[in-house]
């Protein structure tokens, strides 16, 4: 039974063995042209202007957290939309369904105003 996950374990350490040389190759071969303006705090070149320690508004961690939870869905979507013929007319209620509750979440954040800046 082990034989059967050989692949795997040489397509891993391939994986690992691409990345080590490569992470090597770049630092034995990449350019060092350090400068004040790359070891400044931002290399884009924008002085900061507050401390990093300052306090996000909790709206911005709402859409964050609203972001995450409408991404995850699509990651549900996927294998549903792979296998929709096989899951027939039962596996298309079921996504329906699920999409009417999202889209009733959506309504329900909409209107309580978590997406609306002020």
């Amino acid at each position: 039974m082990l034989e059967l996950y050989i692949p795997v374990f040489v397509m891993i350490a391939l994986g690992v063995f691409f990345g080590i040389v490569n992470i090597l190759v770049a630092e034995y071969i990449g350019p060092r042209r350090a400068n004040k303006e790359k070891n400044s705090t931002y290399e884009s070149g924008m002085e900061p202007l507050r401390t990093a320690r300052e306090r996000f508004s909790v709206k911005f961690y709402m859409v964050a957290m609203l972001f995450i939870l409408f991404d995850i869905e699509i990651i549900f979507m996927y294998p549903w939309a792979v296998q929709v013929r096989q899951l027939g007319a039962v596996g298309f209620i079921a996504m329906v369904l699920f999409m009417v509750l999202l889209l009733a979440g959506y309504v329900y954040i909409i209107k309580k105003g978590a997406l609306s800046w002020e």
